[in-house]
């Protein structure tokens, strides 16, 4: 009788995921019987060779906060898309035991843009960006290719990002499209949401939030109530699992 395949997901903590839930639905739903999906909560990425060589049947990762970007050392190689973003979210093992390192974000990201209009939609509007990391990173070239320009805003200065005191009114105003790519008003921390000046949205306004549970943040919620239009993490979730599905099988 043949090993099935194994996936699973890599993080620390993973008690906020849904990958697990999702695949295994999925290979339920879709009757794909030689597959199995499981978290592995590691405190450190030094853990990661010993946890690939205890499961010689592990064909795939997701990879989740906080390792998006400090895994790349320990891969083979990396596609054009992760290698441009420099962050990855998304292992796959070669026949030869090679791992290579994708970006699913990115994809995932891109279909949940497109529930409000086309490429043409986007092009020459401004966002910004809270967060600057590996989320960010994949936020950031999608952006970068729909021609959107964006300032990333973060608690702590970077080269490449102002603070939210810096952020002035009219820059709200102006950026029609914010994204949270922070776990502010992540379940527990329910209460918790970008400092912003709210009443500066209105109508022409999209808000997204890569949080999903709970299914409104307070940052959507905030943004709702002055007329914004709003998307939780969900479908860019969705989007990003069937994409690494797609890579681990192609």
């Amino acid at each position: 009788m043949s090993t099935k395949k194994l996936y699973g997901l890599i993080g620390f903590p993973l008690t906020h995921s849904f990958s697990e839930k999702y695949f295994s639905e999925k290979f339920e739903k879709e009757n794909i019987k030689d597959s199995t999906y499981k978290l592995f909560p590691i405190q450190d990425l030094d853990e990661l060779p010993d946890l690939i060589k205890s499961h010689p049947e592990l064909m795939g990762l997701n990879v989740t906060i906080p390792y998006k970007i400090k895994i790349i050392p320990f891969l083979t190689k990396l596609d054009d898309k992760a290698s441009e973003i420099e962050a990855v979210n998304v292992i796959k093992k070669t026949p030869k035991g090679d791992w290579i390192g994708f970006n699913s974000d990115y994809y995932g990201f891109l279909s949940t843009l497109y529930l409000f209009g086309d490429a043409q939609f986007w092009a020459n509007r401004s966002a910004l960006v809270f967060g600057t990391g590996g989320s960010a990173k994949a936020i950031q070239a999608v952006l970068r290719d729909l021609n959107i320009s964006w300032k990333s805003i973060s608690r702590n200065q970077t080269e490449n990002s102002i603070l939210y005191t810096e952020l002035d009114d009219s820059e709200i105003q102006n950026s029609t499209l914010l994204i949270n790519c922070t776990p502010l008003g992540m379940f527990p921390d329910v209460e918790s949401s970008a400092l912003i000046n709210y009443k500066m949205l209105n109508e022409q306004h999209v808000v997204i939030d890569l949080v999903y549970n709970p299914p409104q943040t307070k940052f959507l919620r905030l943004a709702g109530e002055h007329g914004a239009k709003t998307q939780n993490g969900l479908h860019m979730l969705v989007s990003q699992a069937e994409k690494a599905w797609e890579i681990w099988n192609s």
